[in-house]
Order: C-alpha cells, then structure tokens, then sequence
C-alpha cells in the first residue's frame, strides 16, 4: 500500500550561498526522497529560504537595499545551485510569505490560549557600534556552561547547551569586534517545561528519533526543569510583527519551522490538496532532515509547538553530522571551504551526491571527505565498475537490440533481482553506505562475465554475432539493474539508461524483470573519471575566494581573540626533553562501556578498547561533566602505559586525556573521525 510522506530538510539562511557542507543535507533528503518516489510512495520534498532576522536587515542596510530585493536574490541563487545538484523540491518558498504569516498567528493563538507564554524583562547584548540589538548569529564568546571557546549566542556546539546571548562569557560583536552593552528589553517567553512529560515521552519512546539523539536530550535537557524559551525581539528586526505585542517581532527560530507548513500550504493551493491531509492526518509521516546543531529546536520546541496547535507531529527527525574535509573542518584559508557553484564549476554533481551517499549512515557521526578517497571512489566505482558496463558493451548492439530471449548468465540477473529488497531496506534506514555497498557487490559480479567472454574480440568475427549480442544483452541488464538500484543517488545516470535502452527508470521493481527485444540506442558519453587537476583548480579558487572576503571584513577577526584566562590560571609546567614526553604512550581507544561509580563523587568507570581484543579498565573524574551513555562509543586519548593504580572501586589501568579545570567544567579530549583504537598520538 502507498504510503503519504511529507519530507523536509532545514531552511537555508538566505545570508549566504550554499557550500558543501549545507550540501551532505540536502543530498541525504534527496536521496531518500528519490527512493520513496521510486518505491511509489506519495512522497513529497518542501522546503523554503530562512529569511528573517538581523542579519538579513544589517546585510541590507549596507547593500543599500530593501530585504526582500536581498532575499529574492538569494533564493533565486539557492534554487540554481540546488537544482544543478539534482536537489528537487515539490515546493521551495520562503519564510517571507503570506502564508507562514497566517500560520504563525494561527499556532502563536494556540500556544497563548494554552497559557504557556509570558513576558518579562530581559537584558540584551546592544553593539554601541552598530547601533542594533545583536541576534544570537552576531555574538561570540565563551560557553557558561562548559567553556568552549568562541561559541554562537544560542547554543553551544561543544556540549549542546542552549543559553541566552547576554549568558555568555566576554561577549563580542561580530559586527563590529565591540563589546556589547547589556539593555533591558520585554520579550514573551513560552513556558516549556509546562510541556515536560510530554516531551519526555515523545523523545523516548524510541520511534522517533535515534537512540544517541533520545540519550543526549535526556542526559542534557530532559532531567532538569526546562527552561522558558524566548520567542521575542524588540525592533528593529526583520520579519514578522506579533500582532497581539506591538514592537515585538517573532524570533528567527519560531517562524522558521512553520516555514516547513507554509511551503506546504503553497504547494497545497497549486496542486489541489488538501492541507489538512498532510499536517492534521494521522496517515501522513513527517519527516524531517537536519544538522545535529539544531537538534534542541526540532527535537523540543518544534514537537511542543505542533502539539499545542493541534498540529501532526514528526513521525521521524533524521539527523546527521557534519562534514571534515581531510579529517579537518572546513577551512577557507585552505581551501576545504567549497561553496556549491565553485564545486560545480570544475566537477561533476553526480560525483558529490555518490561520495556523499557512499558515506552516509543512519548514526550522527560527522562525514569526512577525503580528498583523495573521493577521486579513487568516484574513479574506481562509477566509471571503472558500472558505466564500463555499458561503454564496453551498448555499441556491439546499437543496429540489432537485445536478444529476444534472455540468455543463461549463471544466475547473475536472478541474484541481483533478489538483493533488490536489501538494498532498499538500507536506503529506507537512511543507511546509504550500506546500500553502495551491496550494490557495488553486484558490480563485482557483473564485470567478470564482460571480461570472460570478450565482446571485443567476439565483435571481429561475423560467425559469433548472436554470442555477441547475447552477451551483451546480459551485461546490459546487469548494468540496468545498477543504475535503477543507484536511480535515488545518479538521476542522470538512470536517465541516460532509459534513454540508452528506451525504457524509462520509474520503478523500483523493474530491477526483476531484464529487457529483451528492445533496441538499442546509439551509446553516448555518460561519465567521466575525476581528473586530480580539477580538484585542485576547485580547491585553489576557493583558497582565493576566501582571501578576497578576508580582505573586505576585517572587523570579524575581532570575535576570534581567545582569552588567556586558562593559561594564567595554570600556567606552563616546566620544561620536558622528547625523549621523557617519548615515554608517555597515548593511544587512540574506544569507549565500549561506561557507568557510574555509586560510593564516588567524581568517577565513573570505562572499558576502552585499543582493538584487536585489548581492553583496559579506566577509573575517570569527569562524572560531573558527562553522563554515562554519552560517552558510549566515542573515540577518546588514553595513557596507555600508565602503571595500575589499586583504588577503592577496582584497578585503574589508565587515564582518558581531558581539558578544564574541574568539576562539570572537563572536556574529554577525541581525535578526528578516522583515528582507529590503538592508534599511537604523536
């Protein structure tokens, strides 16, 4: 039976252009769009520009234009550089519209009815310089709750804690590098934690979200009262003025989701469907795609909101990780900052959507793309073991077609017909690493039977025309069967098959069934192998892109003066030489389990692995700092050759490396995805 899916990924700021590290999003949505569609499923991909804000209005103030001329800007580039990646929405609008204004009175109405909002003062960062109240994007400093270092005004993304600009420590402006001023403002709050069990509930029930996602909502938020959310901004502000509180605008992060709604709704009167089918229906699912740094507004907010509207709630929020490039941040200096139209302006879409497809699981682990991985990848896998298929076979058989009868292939058809189920559970789980897997094994038992029997050679002599066109009526097939299971990922691939073979790629089950007796198409250029020069062509005018915006903004640089507060308070230990720093034997491990330590105030007890079946056991003082379950499975430093310690609770084998002074304020030290256990730090 079809099932109706409703499928959203996070709004892009129109503040900027879209690079490739917005793009693992976009693709991972896609894909599983792609999929749903092709599996026949009434699947539908909204989405929309995130346009209001302070940002927006600086931006345009120093334009010297009106917002809406920059947003439609914007959006005009996004679409471009989402439409060219094969990115394809039902619906893209904006949250400037008429219709998210309706929706966000109409919910705001709700959640005033439900008697969760309330007002009071608040004290707000203001940048004498500027002259504006400062959005939580314009202010950097230091964590309140765990120290991490130049943070954004909203959330940390070193512990997830969310806070309130005017919390943070030694504040800047990343406008003007000022340090702001604290005014007092009103602004209306919701009362979140009048929502609490429902929430509780809803994040643990273990349908909706995935389990290290529901651990750290209930290690982080959910075992404290939650806070109040602020859902206000004084003028001047960009956006939506609440119509009950004059002055005030809705903050950024409450019309944004009902930007989600608001596309629908557009689609919904171009189409002739009804909205109420696909937000107040239980046999709709919602899903939502998004970055793990905006797990708290769409795992808690969001849900209340819907939920005290009467809105459907999400069936499943999917939530990835970020993306390295060689192991390391994204980086402009060096080059590893691409934004989409640079990328596409020396390399293939298709190449990035399999990269990232070959990568992605269904955990939050962040994605690294190794420069050199993914030109052996996209070489090795694309060219050398699908497309081959076809460039070494269509053109012996554009004049006769297929035979008319499927030849004996050894059962290669009947195998890779009957994978097609595993393959689309592993695409329906968003584990798309797995289904490149098994569908790259089914290459490796394709390209054999074209290399045994030679076309080639058959093709010099007339006596073995029919062998010739059976066998490439085989490999043909087996090469169909490719490109319709890699359709979600390679759209242009599966095009140019249909085209190649006159059957269009519309269903996943014509994978079951080979074509025979169908002309053949006059073979045409499909791919072509990643040229290493290209790649460094990107890299390098992205290198000198990043120079010519450093040159033009200097006050940013301002906001990244870290304090020396940490050193002052410990100071530099003495001198070592190599050879006694030589003798500490640190290695990279993994913690297989933690728990805590009743009778002890600060330990908690870890098993890490340094693989290969070495196990130490670790008695650590980061019990304040860390629950249990977070640290399940993470990558840490250990002291490895550390002599063990007989303590009270058991034998201590070793230390996990950490920063901080203490108490809650410790931050367990993890080496880059890569790192394997047992790996020595140098």
């Amino acid at each position: 039976m079809s099932r109706r899916i409703l499928v959203t990924s996070a709004l892009p700021y129109a503040n900027g252009h879209i690079h490739i590290g917005h793009l693992v999003e976009y693709l991972q949505t896609d894909i599983w769009v792609r999929f749903q569609k092709l599996r026949g499923n009434d699947c539908r991909y909204l989405c929309a520009d995130d346009t209001h804000g302070t940002a927006i209005m600086i931006r345009a103030q120093q334009e010297g234009r009106s917002e809406t001329e920059l947003i439609a800007e914007m959006q005009a580039a996004h679409e471009k550089d989402f439409a060219d990646f094969d990115i394809k929405f039902d619906n893209f609008g904006s949250t400037h519209s008429e219709e998210n204004r309706v929706l966000c009175g109409e919910i705001w109405q709700a959640i005033r009815q439900s008697g969760l909002v309330k007002e009071k003062d608040v004290e707000q960062l203001f940048d004498p310089e500027a002259g504006t109240f400062l959005a939580d994007r314009f202010v950097r400093g230091t964590c309140p709750k765990c120290g991490a270092k130049d943070q954004p005004g909203d959330n940390c993304s070193s512990c997830g804690h969310a806070y309130s600009p005017a919390e943070l420590i030694e504040p800047k402006s990343t406008l003007s590098g000022a340090t702001p001023e604290v005014r007092s403002a009103k602004h209306l709050f919701i009362e979140l934690e009048q929502l609490h069990s429902f929430l509780n509930t809803w994040t643990q029930c273990g349908e909706h979200l995935q389990p290290e996602i529901a651990n750290y909502l209930k290690g982080h938020f959910l075992g404290d009262p939650l806070r109040d959310w602020d859902i206000s901004r004084p003028a001047p502000y960009f956006g939506f003025e609440i119509p009950d509180s004059p002055g005030n605008y809705w903050y950024v992060w409450f019309d944004a989701p009902i930007g989600y709604m608001a596309s629908t709704k557009q689609w919904c009167n171009q189409s002739g469907e009804s909205f109420n089918d696909w937000w107040k229906s239980a046999d709709t699912e919602i899903h939502h795609f998004i970055g793990k740094d905006i797990t708290y507004f769409h795992t808690l907010f969001w849900p209340g909101m819907l939920k005290t509207a009467g809105f459907s709630l999400p069936t499943k929020v999917h939530i990835h990780g970020f993306l390295t490039v060689d192991g390391e941040k994204m980086s402009k200096s060096k080059g590893t900052f691409v934004n989409a139209r640079t990328y596409l302006k020396h390399l293939d879409a298709s190449y990035l959507r399999y990269f990232y497809a070959s990568k992605l699981t269904a955990k939050v682990d962040d994605l690294d793309l190794s420069i050199d991985e993914f030109v052996a990848k996209v070489n090795t896998d694309l060219i050398g073991k699908v497309v081959n298929l076809a460039s070494r076979t269509a053109k012996f058989v554009s004049e006769v077609g297929l035979s008319k009868k499927y030849p004996d292939d050894g059962g290669l058809f009947k195998y890779a017909a009957a994978q097609g189920d595993e393959i689309a559970e592993a695409y329906e789980a968003c584990d798309f690493n797995r289904a490149m897997r098994l569908i790259m094994a089914l290459a490796d038992r394709a390209n054999p039977f074209v290399e045994d029997h030679k076309p080639w050679t058959l093709h010099k002599d007339a006596r073995k025309a029919k062998q010739l066109q059976e066998v490439c009526t085989v490999a043909l097939n087996l090469f169909r069967q490719l490109a319709i299971y890699l359709a979600p990922v390679l759209p242009r691939l599966a095009e140019q098959t249909g085209e190649l073979l006159g059957d269009p790629i519309t269903d996943w089950q014509q994978a079951k069934t080979p074509l025979v007796g169908t002309p053949v198409a006059r073979f045409k250029h499909m791919m072509k192998r990643v040229d290493e020069k290209d790649v460094h062509n990107m890299i390098e005018e992205s290198k000198e892109a990043s120079q010519t915006e450093s040159t033009s903004s200097p006050a940013t640089e301002h906001a990244y003066q870290d304090s020396g507060d940490a050193l002052a308070a410990e100071p530099l230990a003495a001198e070592c030489s190599f050879d006694d720093f030589m003798k500490v034997d640190l290695r990279v491990a993994r913690v297989i389990s933690a728990e805590q330590v009743p009778e002890a105030r600060k330990l908690l007890k870890l098993r890490l692995s340094l693989g290969g079946g070495a196990v130490k056991q670790v008695f650590a003082g980061i019990k304040a700092a860390y629950e249990p379950e977070e640290l399940e499975g993470r990558l840490v430093v250990c002291v490895a050759n550390l002599a063990p310690r007989q303590m009270k609770f058991g034998v201590s084998e070793g230390m996990v490396v950490a920063s901080g002074p203490g108490g809650t304020e410790v931050f367990v030290l993890s080496p880059d995805e890569g790192a394997v256990p047992g790996q020595r730090v140098h």
